[in-house]
């Protein structure tokens, strides 16, 4: 049982050590603006994957708009959108 110990309170130490420094983030970051302000115009977002091995892989841009009102429209089902 003695054996265990060591372990068990750097794990303690270790755990304690990460609740103090998601306290101290969650507070620094409370009153930050989060996103970007709405207008016109798109974000362009970059998505990259790669395999780890020689080669592989995957890579694309995504445009997202910034108006919140046409970003929403883009989840609106084929069916549901009005016919033009």
């Amino acid at each position: 049982m003695t054996s265990w110990l060591p372990i068990v309170l750097i794990s303690a130490a270790i755990l304690a050590v990460l609740a103090v420094r998601a306290i101290l983030v969650v507070r620094r970051e409370k009153d930050a603006p989060r996103g970007a302000l709405p207008g016109t115009g798109h974000h362009v977002i970059e998505a990259n994957y790669h395999s780890g091995g020689g080669g592989g892989g995957q890579s694309g841009q995504f445009t997202v708009p910034k108006d919140p009102q046409e970003y929403a429209r883009a989840f609106v089902p084929r069916e549901r959108k009005p016919k033009s």
